[in-house]
């Protein structure tokens, strides 16, 4: 016995890779497939539109083929209204919840599409029948009574296509090569944050303390205080260490400088966190004249906010960091809604952290020596991103310098 289900696929599904993605998933997941109609757009701004009768010999089958290729943009000629169910308790899912993706998602409920608010992947869609409103709830936020949706019934999923004018993001658009020219690559990267900000779009910077080790921080430093940074997003190492190197000229105890170990130079990280804890926080340090310059510095200096989220490994830490990593995501998606770009460097599970808060439209950038870290990022999720393979002491210079231009 066969079991089939119709689906349709429209808007740029050819130039954007999408039919060969759902033909792909549906071979390799043993289905079959008919096309049985297809509308090709004439020119390249013109839309397309496929109906395609999916089927398979059983019918779980069917149900788990047409879940992966809801995921890609898939949906029935007649979509009906989302199911919903309550919320038995805080934190706790109904069974059969729609999972989200970062991709933007619509639902219909009472016969009207509902955007849903901050996407992001990995959580549910609650509706607030009173408003006509669809949020995207991460489970931490889930409260007892929230009327959650059920299944994929009635939700579409807009994967993001390929833009119609090409740019760096378009030619580099989920490949990471060691071999490709990194300086040409940074040149168009920074032409990219020109013109997203001659927009009045917003750039946010995401870090590891590998940035102060590779002596990157003053690029970094002079990025900042050139207006092209909205925000700033790291852990206490990059600031301790940061703070280190304005007070004592060394990371982690290396004289920058000279690439010799200091003498005792192991305690200084302890030192730098002491006289922040001293002054009452970074910005109670910047005031009294104990942080003269660096990272933290331009961000006090120029308003640019940080949110430093802990870690079980961090010393100190330094008052300014989250401790409490619930809350460290909170402030973190504060910022993330806001933003057109994020430029990741040398901080793989920093990078993944605030890959998976991020929407699919946000044009990201993961800058790591490690190509697998780059892999790693997007076999998480954040298929959007693309990898410059590049250590941060040679990418944030060269970086600055086309700023510059």
């Amino acid at each position: 016995m066969e079991y089939s289900r119709e689906i349709e696929l429209k808007g740029h599904i050819i130039d954007s890779g999408i039919m060969t993605r759902v033909f792909d998933a549906i071979m390799e997941m043993g289905g079959n497939f008919e096309i049985t109609v297809f509308d090709i757009g004439k020119k390249k701004q013109d839309e397309s539109y496929a109906r395609i009768l999916v089927s398979t010999g059983e019918e779980p089958l069917l149900l788990e083929i047409l879940s992966v290729l809801h995921r890609l943009g898939a949906r029935p000629p007649v979509v009906e209204d989302v199911a919903l169910a309550e919320a038995e308790a805080d934190r706790v899912v109904p069974k059969g919840f729609y999972s989200t993706t970062n991709h933007p998602t619509m639902v219909k409920y009472e016969d009207e599409w509902l955007r849903v608010e901050a996407i992001e992947m990995d959580c549910l869609i609650v509706v607030v029948p009173a408003e006509k409103r669809a949020l995207c709830t991460p489970m931490s936020k889930l409260r007892k009574g929230d009327r959650v949706v059920m299944g994929e019934t009635g939700v579409r999923v807009e994967p993001p296509e390929r833009p119609r004018k090409v740019s760096t993001f378009e030619f580099m658009h989920g490949t990471v090569s060691s071999e490709r020219p990194s300086e040409t690559v940074i040149s168009q990267i920074a032409q990219e944050m020109k013109d997203m900000k001659a927009r009045g779009g917003k750039i946010g910077i995401v870090g590891g303390p590998a940035i102060i080790h590779t002596r990157g921080a003053p690029a970094l430093a002079e990025i900042i205080r050139e207006g092209y940074v909205d925000v700033l997003f790291a852990g206490n190492a990059l600031a301790t260490h940061d703070i280190e190197y304005d007070l004592f000229g060394t990371s982690l105890g290396m004289n920058l400088d000279t690439g010799t170990l200091a003498a005792g130079g192991h305690k200084n990280h302890i030192y730098a966190i002491s006289e922040i804890i001293r002054a009452g926080s970074i910005r109670a340090a910047v005031e009294q004249g104990v942080i003269k310059k660096g990272i933290m510095y331009e961000c006090i200096k120029n308003d640019v906010p940080f949110v430093l989220a802990g870690s079980i490994r961090d010393d100190g830490p330094l008052p300014d960091v989250i401790t409490d990593v619930m809350v460290a995501q909170d402030r973190m998606r504060e910022y993330l809604r806001d933003l057109d770009m994020v430029i990741m460097i040398g901080t793989l599970l920093h990078s993944v952290a605030v890959g998976n808060c991020l929407p699919s439209y946000v044009k990201t950038i993961c800058v790591d020596i490690n190509p697998a870290s780059v892999t790693k990022l997007m076999d998480r999720g954040t298929m959007q991103a693309i990898g410059v393979v590049s250590d941060a002491g040679t990418f944030l210079p060269m970086l600055a310098k086309y700023l510059q231009k």
